[in-house]
């Protein structure tokens, strides 16, 4: 199964289990002036194409190796502050039976999980239910 496929059946099982849960698209693109081209004046485009004038990057996403889901999960804490609701933050870093994480993606997920928050890697809708029912 595709990691995309997961990741829609981890998103869906993580909502209706109370969590807010959000896809963290990671990556760089560019901004700036967009002119489609509509004429064949410049050399190297076709019409259709569209060139970024004066453009400068854009950086997506949380920071380099941040999870692919995330959102906050609501905890029930006790008994000090009885019938109070907290958010936790989430993290779910979803990978194929096969697939590893990278050395900044584990590193995310460790600094997630020792602030407290819920993080790891979910291979399954069950490996997700799982990190966020740690309390």
């Amino acid at each position: 199964m595709r990691e995309q496929d997961i990741q829609s059946k981890i998103m869906l099982a993580l909502s209706e289990a109370g969590s807010l849960i959000f896809r963290n698209n990671t990556g760089t693109g560019w901004v700036g002036r967009a002119e489609r081209i509509t004429s064949h004046r410049y050399a190297k485009v076709a019409p259709g194409d569209v060139v970024v004038r004066a453009a400068r990057p854009l950086h997506a996403g949380l920071c380099v190796g941040s999870s692919d889901l995330i959102g906050v999960t609501p905890v029930t804490v006790t008994p000090d502050m009885v019938g109070s609701t907290i958010g936790v933050f989430t993290a779910a870093e979803v990978k194929s039976k096969t697939g590893r994480p990278t050395k900044e993606q584990s590193n995310f997920i460790n600094r997630i999980s020792s602030a407290g928050g819920f993080a790891g890697i979910a291979r399954s809708p069950d490996d997700a239910l799982l990190l966020v029912s740690r309390v």
